[in-house]
């Protein structure tokens, strides 16, 4: 049980599925839906601050590398063609809404960079990540719910 929860907040955290994956998966381990919801948005919200910290200290240095500088830009225009009208255009909403979008590509990952990218104030930039991740968590929650009880 233990372990199926650790697995869920992995996912949650990971780049390749964030609670989108997590939270169907701790479900249909037969864990506790409400500990499910809970470890996996937390897990998810954790991401942002890690995600800061990088941008803010680490990606400074590894821009120096080639490599590293050429994928980092083109993230940042993918990012900013993706989703920036609408994040330039209504910031801290465009933002939430943005994160709120529970498809591949749109999360509290994209978020936090797009956060960066548009220079939105750290905190608004928390405050959107966190109830965008909010409501795709709870979407993904109630439908994986009723999906598990034949309903969707």
């Amino acid at each position: 049980m233990f372990q199926d929860f650790f697995i869920a907040f992995l996912w949650s955290i990971s780049p390749f599925g964030e609670a989108k994956v997590g939270i169907p998966f701790g479900m249909l381990k037969g864990l506790n839906i409400y500990g499910v919801f809970a470890i996996c948005f937390l897990a998810n919200v954790l991401v942002f601050p890690l995600m800061s910290f990088f941008l803010d200290k680490i990606n400074r240095y590894f821009l120096r590398w080639n490599f590293y500088k050429k994928s980092a830009i083109f993230i940042a225009r993918r990012a900013k063609t993706g989703s920036g009208q609408n994040i330039e255009k209504y910031g801290f909403w465009g933002l939430m809404f943005f994160v709120m979008i529970p498809i591949p590509g749109t999360g509290v990952y994209a978020g936090s960079i797009a956060g960066h990218l548009f220079k939105i104030e750290k905190q608004k930039a928390f405050i959107a990540n966190t109830i965008g991740i909010f409501f795709s968590s709870l979407f993904v929650w109630v439908m994986t719910l009723l999906s598990m009880k034949g309903l969707a």
